[in-house]
């Protein structure tokens, strides 16, 4: 499949947008072989640039272990613990006890038995709008992007060159270009992962090919402020009540009206992050009528009432 078979891929972006990232380098690594790096289970994803040399990549707790060849990049969405090595039988030191160690001249990792070079790049990024997304749970425990595919050296090789460059060289601005720079990356990775996907994968991804479900998803984004209802949404995409609910339950893997309320509730968040609005605003731009009624949706997603969510991130500095 390829993202421009897709009539609504502007919903993607969309969904990805949402998500507002927060992207870090942890080190600019130089790595002899014998080396291998632990990194524990957090709540932020990973990412990994094998930069120059090979390597390998296994998360913890499953089968799946993935070589590395120059330029590649993987991403664990999910912040699944692994390890990252020259061979899978090295023996690993956690990445937080190398960090302690680091240069302070250069802020540079080196590590390893003193053979063969690898070069890579480490960081993370956190999702800070990732409740009531949709996407995010349907992400793989590792992402692997090849620097070997023609079409994704093109996108990869100058954002893998200005990471380099801000790892070795940070500077004033610097975490605001890894910042960009490192969203930039998870997108591209995410499209690269969908265009690998068979056409009959279902959830919400299968959702965007089909020319219906796909166009009720586009409205409810489009305008989720809208009082719509199950027959308005079958309306809008030519469909009877009944077997349209039936077909977007199946597809999207919940009823229609309960999808839009997780987007409303997903954008809510994100605004009262920000303090552009009042909750009263807020409550109105995301399709409830009352400040009340629009707490208690919010309440049943979060856990929590939308003043003390502001007041968390208040508290953050956020």
């Amino acid at each position: 499949m390829k993202l421009a078979d897709l009539k609504d891929a502007d919903l993607l972006s969309s969904v990805l947008n949402s998500l507002q990232f927060k992207g870090r380098v942890f080190c600019y690594s130089e790595l002899t072989a014998p080396w291998a790096l632990r990194l524990p289970a957090g709540d932020f994803a990973h990412f990994h640039v094998c930069r120059r040399g090979r390597g390998w990549i296994k998360v913890e707790g499953t089968d799946q272990q993935v070589p590395l060849a120059s330029g590649d990049l993987v991403i664990l969405p999910h912040g699944s613990a692994h390890v990252l090595g020259d061979s899978p039988r090295s023996k690993a030191v956690a990445l937080e006890l190398l960090l302690k160690r680091r240069s302070p001249e250069d802020n540079v990792v080196r590590h390893g038995g003193g053979g063969a070079e690898t070069i890579a790049i480490c960081g993370s990024f956190q999702f800070t709008n990732e409740v009531g997304n949709p996407i995010i749970s349907l992400l793989p425990k590792l992402i692997h992007v090849p620097h070997s595919e023609t079409q994704t050296c093109r996108w990869l090789e100058p954002i893998l060159n200005g990471l380099a460059n801000e790892a070795q060289n940070p500077g004033i601005g610097s975490a605001s270009l890894v910042n960009h720079l490192t969203g930039v990356m998870f997108v591209q990775a995410v499209r690269a992962w969908i265009q690998r996907q068979p056409l009959g994968q279902g959830g919400w991804l299968g959702a965007l090919r089909d020319k219906q479900i796909s166009s009720a998803l586009n409205v409810m984004h489009q305008d989720p402020g809208h009082p719509w209802t199950i027959a308005k949404l079958a309306a809008e995409v030519g469909m009877s009540r009944s077997p349209f609910a039936t077909k977007f339950t199946s597809f999207v893997g919940e009823p229609p009206l309960s999808y839009l309320t997780h987007w409303r509730m997903n954008l809510a968040a994100g605004y009262l992050r920000n303090e552009q609005f009042r909750i009263s605003e807020i409550a109105e731009r995301v399709g409830y009528e009352s400040q009340a009624s629009f707490s208690n949706a919010f309440k049943r997603q979060f856990a929590t009432s939308p003043s003390r969510y502001r007041d968390k991130y208040r508290t953050k500095g956020t």
